[in-house]
């Protein structure tokens, strides 16, 4: 299984999979071809459907600028071997001189047909749960210090920056109030939320209030294509930092504690990018906002010190109930439903580690099973649930 630096990546938003790819796509492809005077690119599947709304076309040209680059949406090719595909093209004097497909298999990640596609190495020595599980009890030792033993010697300080990172989305958008850019007219509530406590106010009230100011807060920089931190994607990126945020300052855990609950979160979706997938596109929203979830349970079990047992009851109940759940972006912007969702996500994250202190001793559901469920539910989905913006919210809203 690969690194958890696989899961954690900074770039702008609004989406990992439709801004992101394609532009690590345009970076490669413009390289290759430094004679070209003119580039062009067809969207396919997901990406054509939801590419103006993810400004794709907008990256596309940017990262080809200043050299020209055409983009064509084609809503009507279904054979494509993956829900992101793209095709790039070259072209001098009026010729093509070279064309790739690029498939943007999520979370920031591309695969390039007919290449040997640069092979990530194998970090850990399982792929399951269950295994890794077993092997941390053997070994008397916790999930975080699984990563610590398999992971390079860099990690904690590539942590450390993610969790800086994560720290300055969530300031930056508190900061800021208006209208977010796209059309909807959807208005920043982070910095509303956030102001609003009052004497008298319930300690459980609050801690809604200010989470879901946290998760607002990431989710509003990543609509309004700022700088965060895929955890696993950009549209399910506020649930992790809310959550740490939150639990870290309401029990004044240290950085070194919140490096450590961010190892585990890393690990977990790990497992679900190997076993399942993270991408909308794929897989629905269950495969984002459910594994954001799941990611972030299992971090709060570590920063409060609960078992490995307690670790997997938490992060499968918190799959569990976003089984089945559509991407469906209204106008194919990140935005509604998207930017609520991880606030709720956030909230849900807490409850699953607070049922699972408890519970755990009685599950019946492992986690390893939970994944592969909403693999095979994703599979199933119909495409026009997984951001196509052709169901769901995203058809009837007007």
């Amino acid at each position: 299984m690969k690194s958890i630096r696989d899961i954690f990546k900074t770039g702008k938003g609004p989406s990992s999979s439709h801004t992101m790819g394609p532009e690590k796509a345009a970076l490669i492809f413009k390289a290759e071809n430094p004679n070209a005077d003119a580039f062009g690119a067809v969207l396919y599947g997901s990406l054509a459907m939801t590419g103006k709304g993810h400004r794709t076309d907008a990256v596309i040209m940017e990262t080809f600028a200043p050299i020209p680059c055409t983009v064509e949406f084609n809503k009507t090719e279904e054979n494509i071997p993956h829900a992101n595909t793209l095709d790039l093209m070259a072209y001098e004097h009026g010729r093509e001189t070279a064309r790739v497909r690029v498939l943007s298999v999520g979370g920031g990640d591309i695969v390039i047909e007919g290449r040997e596609n640069a092979q990530k190495r194998d970090v850990y020595p399982f792929s399951t749960f269950r295994e890794t599980a077993d092997y941390c009890k053997r070994n008397g030792m916790s999930l975080a210090d699984y990563v610590f033993k398999f992971e390079d010697d860099g990690i904690r300080a590539f942590l450390k920056e993610v969790w800086r990172t994560m720290l300055a989305s969530v300031d930056a958008g508190l900061a800021k109030s208006g209208v977010l850019p796209g059309g909807l007219n959807v208005e920043r509530k982070a910095k509303y939320l956030y102001s609003q406590g009052a004497d008298g106010e319930s300690d459980s009230t609050r801690e809604n209030r200010i989470v879901c100011s946290y998760a607002f807060a990431v989710s509003e920089e990543n609509a309004d294509l700022g700088t965060v931190v895929t955890a696993p994607t950009c549209g399910a990126c506020a649930v992790v930092p809310a959550v740490l945020k939150y639990v870290s300052e309401k029990n004044g855990y240290g950085e070194d504690s919140v490096i450590r609950a961010l190892a585990v979160a890393g690990l977990m979706g790990c497992l679900i990018k190997e076993n399942a997938s993270i991408s909308g596109a794929e897989c629905g929203c269950q495969a984002e906002i459910g594994s954001a979830c799941s990611m972030a349970s299992a971090a709060l079990c570590e920063l409060c010190g609960l078992t490995v047992d307690q670790t997997e009851c938490a992060a499968e109940v918190a799959m569990e109930h976003y089984l089945g759940l559509t991407c469906d972006p209204v106008n194919g912007l990140v935005q509604i439903p998207c930017i609520e969702r991880n606030a709720v996500a956030a909230m849900r994250a807490i409850n699953c580690v607070s049922l699972a202190t408890f519970l755990y001793g009685t599950r019946k559901i492992s986690f390893d099973l939970v994944v592969k469920t909403m693999h095979e539910t994703g599979k199933d989905l119909s495409k026009i649930y997984k951001e196509t913006a052709e169901g769901g919210l995203a058809k009837l809203y007007k």
